[in-house]
């Protein structure tokens, strides 16, 4: 009976500790001012109270009240949205191309040289980063492996009437990383990593008005991984995803920037910059229901209509008459969009001082699903 009695107070301490972590993270959290290129994502180790910034050509590690523990600098391409994974390592997507947004990059850096175009996961070892700009390719604490499907997208040329134009699916790359169960099951103890590609906002094309994720299992990636190369990018990667998967959202600029699986409602968000085509919503905000199977369905592509795989949107929020598809307008969530649990997010505030330095504070949500006011801030 006292053994009973011991397990049930350590029980109840652990259950009110982990309440109390999350609710004594703080209301907002601030990177500190980063430089020139701005933020794309974020998550939050509340176990040991770190947080991880993506500001673009680095990665910055504080302390959960802003501090500055440590730093990775020296990409010269895209480093967009981030996760953790199932080992405890930081995921993050990563974009060497040579279009505008990678033009945009190297001329912000005094670069001239071009890059292969190649798209990678990157794979930090947050124990490591433990000082301010550690290099990306000279320290031992980052791989990449390397994702042919969307390379394969990107280089692409398809039918369109009688001309041809770059870029199956619009794929302009990778950018919202997340790791979740598989969509539609419900054993939520195994999970995937699932990788947005981004879209180009092209208001001429019919081929681009869904969304693209692709689903990995990263269990055996160790096979793949090396060490990050800038001047001789690898091909070492997976032939194919386990599955490809489309979303009608209508068209996005840039597609998903963050994609993030919130346990708590067991659906994954997806936060955009709104696109320009005027027949429909242009929503900042989707959700992604985690709990449809998806559905085998049609689409056009390369002048003729493909097989794929589709995934349902929550029936809530603002639904669009004309297109049926359902959303939110919601400013914040595009630079970063971290679930906390209980319902509770950080998102992403992006700033840049009249200076030019880009910044972000975190501020902390709660979801409501409300059809005007989605989140609410905690005070």
């Amino acid at each position: 009976m006292k053994k009973l009695f011991l397990f049930f107070i350590i029980f109840t301490a652990f259950i009110a500790g982990s309440q109390a972590q999350i609710l004594n993270l703080p209301d907002t959290i601030y990177s500190g001012k980063q430089g020139a290129m701005h933020v794309q994502g974020v998550v939050v180790d509340q176990a040991k109270g770190y947080v991880y910034f993506s500001f673009t050509d680095k990665l910055i590690k504080t302390d959960i009240n802003g501090k500055l523990i440590g730093s990775v600098t020296g990409f010269v391409g895209h480093l967009g949205d981030l996760d953790f994974g199932n080992d405890g390592k930081i995921y993050g997507s990563l974009e060497y191309k040579n279009d505008a947004i990678g033009k945009g990059i190297k001329k912000e850096l005094g670069i001239e040289t071009e890059n292969e175009d190649g798209f990678y996961i990157a794979i930090f070892d947050p124990s490591k980063i433990v000082r301010p700009n550690m290099d990306a390719e000279k320290e031992e604490l980052l791989q990449t492996v390397y994702l042919k499907e969307a390379v394969n997208d990107y280089k692409a040329k398809v039918k369109s009437g009688n001309t041809h134009i770059a870029h199956r699916f619009a794929c302009s790359g990778i950018d919202g990383v997340a790791f979740a169960p598989e969509i539609g099951s419900s054993n939520t103890a195994k999970k995937y990593l699932y990788v947005a590609y981004g879209i180009y906002g092209d208001t001429t094309r019919t081929d681009n008005d869904h969304q693209v994720i692709l689903k990995y299992d990263t269990t055996d990636w160790d096979k793949y991984a090396k060490p990050l190369s800038q001047g001789n990018l690898h091909h070492s990667g997976p032939q194919k995803p386990l599955d490809k998967y489309f979303v009608k959202t209508g068209n996005t600029r840039y597609g998903i920037q963050n994609l993030a699986y919130d346990p708590f409602t067991g659906n994954l968000f997806a936060a955009v910059y709104h696109g320009a085509k005027s027949w429909f919503a242009n929503y900042d905000l989707f959700v992604i229901n985690g709990k449809k199977k998806p559905l085998n369905s049609l689409i056009s592509s390369d002048g003729k209509q493909i097989k794929v795989k589709t995934l349902a949107l929550l029936d809530q929020g603002l639904k669009d008459p004309k297109s049926g598809i359902n959303g939110w307008f919601f400013k914040w969530g595009a630079t970063g969009l971290c679930p906390l649990g209980s319902g509770l997010f950080y998102i992403s505030h992006n700033k840049k001082t009249a200076g030019g330095q880009q910044q972000s504070t975190l501020h902390q949500y709660k979801w409501t699903g409300d059809k005007q006011n989605p989140f609410t801030l905690v005070k």
